[in-house]
């Protein structure tokens, strides 16, 4: 006979829209991250107005991210002790005002390079502690049953808006200038604001309380440290992380490369490389195990794609390349990112995606300026191969470890609990 109804019908990460609460989430969070990658590509393009110079791109984006190096750590054991909603409130006012701050003084002509980095250092503060909120506040939204569909929506999501805020980003500054991406960066934060606002605050699901105490974070690490399914896949995003995600730095430079062109070309790379990211998140959402073990093969694709778009000269066949690049990565990040909220303990699960942003974006200050050095002497591809060699070692060191690794955390599946691949209650 069929089972009872559970009200969490559909097929596929969208499943998790049946929550109202995280239906409101996602539409929030789909204007505002538009926003942010148009922000993302208006200030690296325009660091290079200001300089030309690849290896100052690469110490800007890293003064942007040193901050969540630094302090990722505590903003995860903020995440872990604070109200979740009302902390992303506070958050994200604070990166509407940054953004806006930038938007004035550029459209001004008064933004010199120091107020970028001011900036940017400020950004990477904020987002030190907003980052962990954001990925450990979507389990209180939707509670265990749905986590894994939610968030791989929620990687699905932010690769569209890679896909979308680039584009719109590139046609923004060949038209009226780079200053009005940063302001309408500013404005899409409304639509976050709104959405927390707007919540059910008695259909959220909070973890367990963690009560402020000595050594708290400390005792995150030795968690991490002691769990085969955590540490695994952080020292491999710690390698991947460092030298292959600084496309912030390499794709400003490729596009103006052998005469490609100029901001169009920047954001329609960049375009290319978020249409396959959602092709690859959407395909881990839908069919693809979590786990240490499918990680591996993840960082083993995004290595091959690294040296195709490496290789490759001729522009369109090098769009379809950074498209392969946008997919594998994103699958390595979905991968990733799931795995590790799935392994960790709700009581810890802030610190440990703090950890994750570290090594993801805490990674850059090492990272850019080394990648910005590479590409400026030795060229932009050379940069991509880099990238390559990296994950390729990532790779091998998630092959040695996997015999560490509990069975049940090599393979996890990735459906919801007590749905079938169909997306429907199990049939008795």
């Amino acid at each position: 006979m069929t089972a009872p109804a559970s009200g969490h019908g559909g097929s596929g990460p969208f499943v998790a829209l049946q929550e109202p609460n995280f239906r409101l989430y996602a539409a929030g969070q789909c204007v505002s991250l538009v926003g942010t990658w148009m922000q993302a590509v208006a200030q690296s393009w325009l660091v290079v107005e200001l300089t030309g110079s690849g290896t100052v791109l690469g110490l800007v984006v890293a003064a942007q991210f040193l901050p969540v190096l630094l302090g990722g750590p505590y903003g995860g054991l903020l995440a872990d002790r604070a109200d979740k909603r009302r902390l992303l409130l506070g958050t994200q006012t604070a990166l509407a005002l940054l953004a806006g701050t930038l938007g004035l003084l550029t459209v001004t002509h008064a933004v010199r390079l120091w107020m970028v980095v001011l900036l940017a250092v400020a950004l990477g503060t904020v987002n030190a502690v907003d980052n962990p909120t954001r990925q450990t506040f979507v389990p209180e939204i939707v509670g265990p049953r749905l986590l894994r569909p939610a968030v791989a929506l929620n990687s699905v999501m932010t690769n569209a808006a890679r896909a979308v805020g680039p584009a719109v980003a590139g046609l923004l500054i060949a038209s009226v200038g780079v200053g009005v991406c940063f302001l309408a960066n500013a404005a899409s934060y409304a639509a976050v604001l709104a959405a927390l606002l707007a919540m059910r605050t008695d259909r959220l699901r909070p973890g367990p309380a963690v009560t402020r105490a000595t050594g708290q974070l400390a005792a995150g690490l030795r968690y991490v440290r002691g769990t085969a399914g955590l540490w695994a896949p952080l020292a491999m995003m710690a390698l991947i992380g460092t030298l292959a995600y600084e496309f912030q730095v390499v794709l400003p430079l490729l596009a103006r490369e052998g005469g490609h062109g100029g901001a169009r070309t920047y954001g329609f790379m960049t375009s290319v490389m978020g249409a396959g990211a959602v092709a690859g998140g959407l395909a881990v959402a839908a069919r693809g195990r979590v786990g240490v073990a499918p990680l591996v093969v993840a960082a083993g694709g995004f290595a091959a794609a690294l040296t195709a778009a490496a290789a490759i000269r001729w522009l369109p066949l090098e769009l379809a390349a950074l498209a392969c690049v946008g997919a594998s990565g994103t699958a390595f990040l979905a991968t990733g990112n799931t795995t590790l909220q799935l392994v960790a303990d709700p009581s810890y699960r802030g610190r440990v995606m703090a950890l994750w942003s570290v090594t993801f974006l805490g990674s850059t200050p090492v990272g850019g300026p080394l990648v910005g050095l590479v590409a400026e002497h030795l060229g932009p591809r050379a940069a991509l191969a880099l990238g390559a060699a990296a994950c390729l070692t990532a790779t091998l060191l998630g092959l040695a470890a996997l015999p560490r690794v509990p069975p049940h955390h090599r393979h996890l599946d990735p459906r919801p609990p007590g749905l079938s691949r169909t997306g429907s209650p199990p049939t008795e």
